[in-house]
C-alpha cells in the first residue's frame, strides 16, 4: 500500500500548525469537495493514495455526500499500520442540520461514515441554516432561508460543544465567518474556535482577516486555495479572475521551474496558514503536497504575491441569500455590520 519512495513525502517534514496550543495540524491536506461532478469512489480512491504518498490531514464535510466512500479508505488505511493519532480529519455541520439535536446526530453519522470514534475537527459550514440541493443552480433559495442571527448561532454552537464533552470531537471550529460574526461568538462561546475556514488564494487575500484570527489564535484554512478551477457553475460569474494565469505567479513558477499551483500552495502554507487543494489526479496532490516541503519563496517574492489581491471572491454563496433582491455582499457583513 505504501507508495514507491519516489512517490512519497515524508509526513514528519510536512509543516503544522498549532491549533488551541496543544495539537499539529498538517499545513497542507487533501480537500475533498468533488464540486458536485466527481463521483464519490474517485475521491475515496484519491484519499488513499493522497495518505499512502504522506498526506495527514483529510477536509471533509457530509454535505459532499462521500463520507462514507471515505471512510472505507480511512478504515484500509488504518487496518494497514497508519495511527489514528497519526492523522488529521474534518468534518462539517452542514446548513440543515444547525438544530440541538440534529447537530449530535450529523456528528454522530459522519463518525459512523468515517469509520472513526472521534474528529480532529468539527466545523460550522456556513453560519446560514438555508439549505440548498447539490447540484443546484445559482437562483436556488430555501423557502424558509433567515439571515444570521447570533442567537440561533451560538444556540448550534453550544450544541457543538457538547460534542467535545462526549468526546466525539476534538477541536470546534468556524468557516465562512466575518470578523463581526467572530467577535460575537468569541465573546458568548465557552469554547472558542480553533480555526476559521475561508477562502484564500493570491486573488483573494482577506487580509484583515487573516491577521485578525491569527492574532486572536484562531489558525485560518484556506479553501480554494488554487483559484478553484474546478468549482461548480453556479460559483462562476464574468468578473472571476484566475489565480494561476496572473503574470506575477507565472513568473515566479517559470524562475525556479514549478507549475504555478505550486507557487499558490507555497506561498499560502508560507503565509501562516493551511491550505486544502482538492485534487483526485495522484500527480497533482503530490505535487500538491510537495509544496509544503520545497524550499522557500524569497521575501521578494512573497511581496510580489502580496501585491496582486484583486479582493475576487469566487465562493460567493449565493444560494444562501435569505430575500429577494439582495447582492450576494450581504452575506459578507459589508461595512463591518451584519445585515438582517
Amino acid at each position: 500500500m505504501t507508495a514507491p519512495e519516489k512517490m512519497s513525502v515524508d509526513p514528519a517534514a510536512v509543516p503544522a500548525l498549532r491549533v488551541a496550543g496543544d495539537a499539529l495540524l498538517p499545513a497542507i491536506g487533501l480537500g475533498t469537495f468533488g464540486s458536485d461532478s466527481v463521483p464519490a469512489e474517485a475521491v475515496a480512491k484519491a484519499v488513499m493514495g493522497a495518505v499512502s504518498a504522506g498526506y495527514r490531514h483529510v477536509d471533509c464535510a457530509s454535505v459532499y455526500g462521500n463520507e462514507r466512500a471515505i471512510g472505507c479508505s480511512l478504515g484500509r488505511l488504518l487496518a494497514s499500520g497508519i495511527r489514528r493519532d497519526e492523522l488529521w480529519i474534518t468534518s462539517k455541520l452542514w446548513n440543515d442540520k444547525h438544530a440541538e439535536r440534529d447537530v449530535i446526530l450529523s456528528c454522530e453519522q459522519s463518525l459512523r461514515d468515517l469509520q472513526l470514534d472521534y474528529l480532529d475537527l468539527y466545523l460550522v459550514h456556513w453560519p446560514f441554516p438555508n439549505y440548498h440541493p447539490p447540484g443546484c443552480d445559482v437562483t436556488a433559495r430555501s423557502a424558509d432561508a433567515s439571515p444570521y442571527i447570533h442567537e440561533r448561532y451560538m444556540a448550534t454552537w453550544r450544541s457543538m460543544e457538547k460534542l467535545v464533552a462526549m468526546g466525539l470531537v476534538r477541536h470546534l471550529g468556524t468557516s465562512n465567518m466575518t470578523v463581526p460574526k467572530l467577535e460575537l461568538l468569541l465573546r458568548d462561546a465557552a469554547i472558542r474556535p480553533a480555526v476559521n475556514q475561508m477562502e484564500l488564494h493570491p486573488h483573494f487575500q482577506q487580509q484583515e482577516l487573516f491577521r485578525w484570527v491569527q492574532h486572536r489564535g484562531i489558525v485560518p484554512v484556506g479553501y480554494s486555495p488554487l483559484g478553484s478551477p474546478g468549482r461548480p457553475e453556479r460559483d462562476r460569474t464574468p468578473d472571476d479572475t484566475v489565480d494561476m494565469e496572473d503574470p506575477v505567479i507565472v513568473a515566479i513558477a517559470r524562475r525556479i521551474g514549478v507549475h504555478p499551483s505550486v507557487v499558490c500552495l507555497r506561498w499560502a502554507i508560507q503565509r501562516g496558514g493551511a491550505a486544502i487543494p482538492f485534487s483526485v489526479n495522484p500527480a497533482h496532490y503530490l505535487s500538491n503536497l510537495r509544496a509544503a516541503v520545497m524550499r522557500p519563496l524569497s521575501d521578494e517574492d512573497m511581496t510580489a504575491i502580496a501585491g496582486i489581491d484583486r479582493g475576487c471572491r469566487l465562493i460567493k454563496g449565493q444560494v444562501f441569500l435569505w430575500r429577494e433582491g439582495q447582492s450576494w455582499e450581504d452575506l459578507w457583513d459589508p461595512g463591518g455590520r451584519i445585515p438582517q
